[in-house]
C-alpha cells in the first residue's frame, strides 16, 4: 500500500466504529472522492491478512473498520513499523529464513513487512534463486510454512553475503550485530594480522569481520559446523595457528565454547581472503601450474606476451592462491562486478574462459565465471599497460658521425616533421652503447649501420630524402595498428558476415535454442566441425554471453572453427539470456589466426551495444541486405 492507503486506515483506526463519509476523507487527504474509492479496494484486498478485519460501507452514513482488539493492535504496529524498501524486505526475510527454527508462514511474513502476500510470494521467488548459488532450497510444508534446507557451512556463507541479495550497498549486516560485537572482532582480527603477519587487503579483512560475526552468532544459536574429516588437513600452516590464537580470543571476550571445526573453518577463510603479497612460501606447486597454464593459453589466443608484465604474474599469483583454496574448500564466490565486466570487456572475459577451460581440463576443479571476471581485470589492466608503452611518444635517438652541425640539421628537420616522436639525444656511432645504458630508447634514427644493437634502428640520408621519410612513416604507422588490442575499422565486421548465415525473424523459446540453430547452420555451411556446436552450448550453459544492449555473442573453441565466420540471428521479441534480455545474437566462429581481428570484432560489437539508434535500426530492418548495410555502414 501507498502512504495515502495508509493514512486512510489511520484515520478509520482513529475513529473507532464511528463512519466517516467517503466526502470527509477526501478533504483530509487532499484528493477526490474516486481516488479514495479506488484506495478502499485495495485496502479491501491487504485486510484480507487480518481474520476479523473487515471495511463496512453503510450509504448515506459512511464507512468504519469492524476489526476485533488483537487484530487492531497487530495492525496498528504494522501501520507505523518503518516503510521498509523491497531490498531491505527481501534481506530480512532471507535473514529468517536462515536464522529461524520455526517455519515462516505467507500470513505471518505479509502482516509482519506490511505488503500483500503476493508480494511475499514474488521475494520468495527472489530469494530462492539466490539461495540457489549457495546451495540452499526454501522447501514448504503444508499449514507449517517455509523453512530453508542445506548445510551449515552454505547458510554461513548466504548469511555473510546477504547483502549482496539486492545488487546494491546496504548495512543491513550492521544492524544485525551490535556495535560492541564489531568493534571487539576488528580488535581481534588486527591484533591476529599483526602477530601471525598475515598480508590482508582491507576489503578481505571486511568480509572475515563478517564471517566471523556470524560464526559467533551461530555458535549461539547453537548451530555449529560440521567439517569433513576426509578435507585436505592444514594443522601445520601459519594459517591455522593463527585461527586457533583467534578464537581463543573470541571465546574469551563473547563468553561461549567454539568447536574445534570452527577453527578449521576460520583457517580455511584465512587462507582464501584475498591478500595483497603472497603470504607462504606457495609450496602449493598447483598455484604455479595454474597460473603457467593460463598465461600460456592466453598468449596464444592473444598474441599478447604476457609472460613479459612482471606485475601482471605477481599480481595473478597472489590472486590465484587465494582462488585455489576458496575452490578446494567449497567456498562460493559472488562478484557484483560480474555484469558490468561482461559488458565492458567482453573480448577479454572470452579470452579468459578459453584459457580457464584449458586450467580444467589439467587441473581438478572449475573455475566458475565470477572468478573468471575478477582475473579478467588482471589481464585487462595489463592489456591496458601494454598499451600505454604503446601508445607513449617513441623515444628517438639521432646518430650522425658527420659532425655537429649535419647532426643539428638533421635532428631539427625530424622534430619539424615528426612531433610524434621525441628526440633525446644526438650522439656519434661510438657513443651508442653508452647512451642507451642511462636513458630509454625506443627508435635509433641513423646515417650510419650500428651492430649489437637491439633497439630498431633506420638507416637514412643526413638530408633525410623522400625514400627515408617513407621508412619512418611506416614504422609509426607500424606501431600505431599495434599499439591497441581494440584497434578496429569501421568495416570489420564485413568479410566475416554471409546472408546465407543471416537469419531474420526467429521466434525461439530459449537462448540454448538460438545457440544450437546459429551452430548447425555454420556447420552445415563447412564452417566449424561437428564438435563446435556441441561446446558452443556448454560454453552458454557455464556463462550467459549477453553484453548488455539486447546484444549476445555466443562462442565455441576456435581451435573447432574451419573458417572464420559469423553468423546472425534476429529475435521477434527480446528473449531472456541469463540476466540480460536480447533482441540479437552474433554467433562468433573465429579461428586463433594472428591475421583475424578477434577483439576488434568484440569490440565493434559492444559498441554496437551501447548505441541503442543503431540496434533499433537493424531491428526495423526488413531485409537482409538493409541488416548487412546499417551494420557495415553506420558509425558507431
Amino acid at each position: 500500500m501507498n502512504a495515502r492507503q495508509r493514512k486512510i486506515i489511520e484515520v478509520l483506526l482513529s475513529y473507532g466504529n464511528r463512519p466517516i463519509l467517503v466526502n470527509d476523507l477526501a478533504k483530509q487527504l487532499d484528493c477526490s472522492e474516486k481516488t479514495v474509492r479506488n484506495d478502499l479496494r485495495t485496502m479491501d484486498v491487504y485486510l484480507q491478512n487480518y481474520s476479523s478485519a473487515c471495511l463496512i460501507r453503510k450509504p448515506g452514513t459512511g464507512i468504519y473498520l469492524e476489526i476485533n482488539k488483537r487484530d487492531k493492535q497487530n495492525l496498528f504496529h504494522a501501520l507505523f513499523r518503518e516503510n521498509k524498501s523491497s531490498y531491505q524486505r527481501l534481506m530480512e526475510i532471507a535473514y529468517r529464513l536462515l536464522t529461524d527454527k520455526n517455519p515462516l508462514t505467507l500470513q505471518q511474513l505479509s502482516m509482519d513487512h506490511f505488503v500483500h502476500h503476493t508480494a511475499i510470494k514474488s521475494d520468495l521467488e527472489t530469494i530462492q534463486q539466490w539461495f540457489e548459488s549457495f546451495g540452499l532450497v526454501i522447501e514448504s510444508r503444508q499449514k507449517l510454512g517455509h523453512y530453508l534446507k542445506g548445510e551449515e557451512l552454505n547458510k554461513r556463507m548466504a548469511l555473510a553475503h546477504i547483502e549482496e541479495i539486492a545488487n546494491q550497498q546496504a548495512t543491513f549486516l550492521k544492524n544485525v550485530f551490535a556495535p560492541f560485537e564489531i568493534a571487539t572482532v576488528r580488535q581481534i582480527l588486527d591484533q591476529m594480522i599483526e602477530k601471525w603477519k598475515i598480508p590482508m587487503t582491507s576489503h578481505a579483512l571486511d568480509n572475515l569481520v563478517v564471517h566471523i560475526l556470524v560464526m559467533v552468532q551461530r555458535t549461539k544459536q547453537a548451530n555449529p559446523i560440521i567439517i569433513d574429516k576426509h578435507r585436505l588437513s592444514i594443522n601445520d600452516t601459519n594459517e591455522y595457528r593463527a585461527a586457533a590464537w583467534c578464537l581463543d580470543q573470541l571465546e574469551h571476550k563473547f563468553g561461549i565454547t567454539l568447536a574445534h571445526d570452527e577453527t578449521i573453518y576460520l583457517t580455511w577463510h584465512l587462507r582464501g581472503s584475498k591478500k595483497y603479497s603472497l603470504h607462504t612460501s606457495t609450496e602449493e606447486e598447483i598455484t604455479h601450474q595454474v597460473l603457467s597454464t593460463m598465461i600460456e593459453t592466453m598468449q596464444q589466443l592473444t598474441h599478447v606476451s604476457f609472460h613479459e608484465d612482471e606485475q601482471l604474474i605477481n599480481g595473478l599469483m597472489i590472486h590465484l592462491e587465494a582462488v585455489t583454496n576458496r575452490l578446494v574448500y567449497g567456498f562460493p564466490i559472488s562478484n557484483p562486478l560480474l555484469q558490468d565486466i561482461k559488458k565492458m570487456y567482453p573480448y577479454m572475459l572470452s579470452m579468459v574462459t578459453l584459457s580457464l577451460e584449458k586450467v580444467s581440463e589439467k587441473f581438478p576443479f572449475d573455475i566458475p565465471e565470477e572468478e573468471a571476471a575478477y582475473i579478467v581485470l588482471h589481464f585487462q589492466a595489463s592489456i591496458e599497460r601494454l598499451d600505454a608503452e604503446n601508445y607513449a611518444v617513441p623515444r628517438v635517438l639521432i646518430v650522425c658521425d658527420m659532425g655537429i652541425g649535419m647532426s643539428r640539421l638533421l635532428q631539427a628537420k625530424v622534430e619539424k616533421q615528426y612531433q610524434e616522436m621525441k628526440i633525446v639525444g644526438t650522439v656519434g656511432k661510438g657513443e651508442v652503447q653508452r647512451f642507451i645504458k642511462r636513458e630509454q630508447v625506443h627508435l635509433i634514427i641513423s646515417t650510419t649501420p650500428i651492430e649489437k644493437i637491439n633497439i630498431p634502428t633506420i638507416i637514412i640520408s643526413p638530408l633525410l630524402e623522400a625514400t627515408d621519410k617513407e621508412k619512418l612513416q611506416r614504422f609509426l604507422k607500424k606501431k600505431a595498428g599495434r599499439s591497441s588490442v581494440l584497434a578496429t575499422s569501421p568495416q570489420v565486421l564485413h568479410d566475416f558476415m554471409e546472408e546465407e548465415l543471416l537469419f531474420l525473424n526467429i521466434n525461439p523459446q530459449h537462448r540454448f535454442q538460438v545457440v544450437e540453430m546459429l551452430g548447425n547452420a555454420l556447420y552445415k555451411q563447412g564452417k566449424v566441425e561437428k564438435s563446435y556446436v556441441h561446446q558452443a552450448l556448454l560454453r552458454e550453459r557455464k556463462s550467459a554471453t549477453a553484453i548488455g544492449g539486447g546484444i549476445a555473442i555466443p562462442h565455441g573453441d576456435p581451435t573447432l572453427v574451419i573458417a572464420s565466420t559469423i553468423a546472425i540471428a534476429v529475435l521477434t521479441e527480446p528473449l531472456e539470456w541469463g540476466k540480460e534480455e536480447v533482441s540479437i545474437v552474433f554467433m562468433l566462429a573465429l579461428a586463433n589466426e594472428k591475421a583475424n581481428p578477434i577483439k576488434a570484432i568484440i569490440h565493434k560489437l559492444s559498441s554496437l551495444s551501447n548505441d541503442p539508434m543503431t540496434v533499433r535500426d537493424l531491428l526495423n530492418a526488413t531485409d537482409k541486405q538493409t541488416f548487412l548495410r546499417v551494420l557495415t555502414e553506420k558509425e558507431w
